[in-house]
């Protein structure tokens, strides 16, 4: 795009002249500040792109983009920070910026997104945005590209009524992540529902789903509101859907097409405003090659989140370990810099469960203000080849006592347990110890 003017706004030289030379090679005219209180006082209309930093020392990013959004409220912003999370990530788009880039970024990442941006504007899209928070929602630590992604992927999606498919590895938040998109949603105020699929046997789990009337069955002595009921113009979270019957996947998928509800024993139907999001155990496109998941049920969530695995943003330990810290109330405790090297080694099979529990683990076994290697449970210990086990001079004399004593019997252990004055369990034990062995003669 010809005669694109763009203005840099950040408290570090460094940090403006990288970006004007990254920009400068699309043939962008890029303009600097280092302080936003400095760039107010020009006239911002004349560029079509705005990049801002959000911690500065006069006026920061968001503060900017208040007042950008009041006086040039068609002004494309996006916002820099390295310090990424999906409060800030949820902030800055619902007060309008167009997009969030987390540092450190390389130049093709930033060409990229200045060029999504003008796309955007160029093609008159709906800019990006969120829904102001009405209440702190459960916390996603990470400030990592890949998280930061991830958060604006949760805040793009948290205000509408899509229904949504959480995937990811066990350990990596499905259920939380379920929790902000209620909250950070226009219903936050409203029921949000949690259904544990694959703890409720599919019997039951119809009933208490759509509900049933009095008389349904043996035992149902009184009508009784199924939770798609319960959760009313809120939102439904089916965890482990894919414990969920084929059969009753039919249902659902009847109820997300139309939103009607009929108790089981009843002939009212009843219309229902609620936004069904769900979460699978296993990985769901298996499970419908498989056949056990029906294509037409995936086919109905309209978004598919993935949560990355620990293991793809592990530059993010440090602070999820921090933050674990001081959840389980050991402010003053911290990791030493050769544990956090095995922690960064460590493929991380159970996500950040498995961090919150090692943490756990060890805390309780090993009390310290700081946590050494030695403190890390067994597979966290480098792998080193075995050695000869080191004896005492006494231990050699034993050793070479018992070796004889059993050449003399044939390596009959009873008998030399007899002449030797012990039992057998004690032989044994000191045969494994001294690791001896019978030579058979060529």
């Amino acid at each position: 795009m010809a005669d694109v003017k763009i203005l840099v706004i950040d408290d570090d030289a460094v940090a403006c002249e990288f970006l004007q030379e990254a920009l400068s090679r699309e043939r962008y005219r890029v303009d600097t500040f280092t302080s936003a209180k400095l760039a107010l006082e020009e006239d911002l209309s004349r560029y079509d792109v705005l990049m801002s930093d959000i911690r500065m020392p006069d006026i920061d990013g968001l503060q900017f983009l208040q007042i950008v959004r009041t006086k040039w409220p068609q002004l494309p912003v996006i916002l820099m920070t390295a310090y990424g999370s999906l409060e800030t990530t949820m902030e800055a788009l619902s007060l309008g910026a167009w997009d969030y880039i987390s540092k450190p970024f390389s130049p093709d990442a930033v060409r990229a997104l200045v060029q999504k941006v003008l796309e955007v504007r160029e093609l008159h899209q709906k800019r990006l945005r969120g829904q102001p928070e009405t209440d702190t929602p459960s916390h996603f630590i990470g400030s990592s590209a890949k998280m930061v992604d991830f958060y604006k992927q949760v805040a793009r999606v948290a205000d509408s009524s899509a229904s949504v498919l959480i995937e990811g590895e066990s350990g990596t938040g499905k259920e939380l992540t379920a929790r902000s998109l209620h909250q950070l949603s226009s219903r936050c105020d409203k029921p949000y529902v949690v259904v544990h699929c694959g703890a409720i046997p599919d019997t039951l789990l119809e009933s208490e789903l759509f509900g049933y009337e009095k008389g349904a069955f043996t035992g149902a002595d009184r009508s009784h509101a199924g939770l798609l009921e319960t959760a009313q113009e809120g939102t439904i979270f089916l965890d482990e859907i894919t414990e969920m019957s084929t059969s009753l996947q039919g249902k659902l998928l009847r109820f997300m097409q139309n939103g009607e509800v009929r108790r089981l024993g009843g002939h009212d139907i009843k219309h229902v405003a609620v936004r069904v999001v769900a979460a699978g155990n296993r990985i769901i496109d298996n499970e419908v090659k498989n056949g056990c998941f029906r294509a037409d049920l995936l086919y109905r969530f309209i978004v598919r989140l993935r949560i990355p695995s620990l293991k793809e943003h592990k530059e993010d330990l440090p602070q999820l370990t921090e933050s674990i810290l001081k959840k389980l109330g050991y402010t003053s405790v911290r990791i030493s810099d050769e544990a956090m090297e095995l922690f960064m080694a460590y493929d991380w099979p159970g996500n950040v469960r498995e961090l919150e529990n090692v943490l756990q683990q060890t805390l309780l076994m090993s009390p310290f203000a700081v946590i050494l290697p030695e403190n890390l449970p067994s597979r966290f210990q480098p792998k080193t080849e075995e050695t000869p086990l080191s004896i005492s001079p006494l231990e050699c004399a034993e050793r070479d006592q018992i070796l004889q004593t059993l050449k003399v019997t044939s390596w009959n252990q009873s008998r030399t347990a007899q002449l030797l004055g012990i039992d057998r369990k004690t032989l044994r034990s000191k045969i494994q110890r001294y690791s001896l062995q019978k030579i058979e003669n060529p």
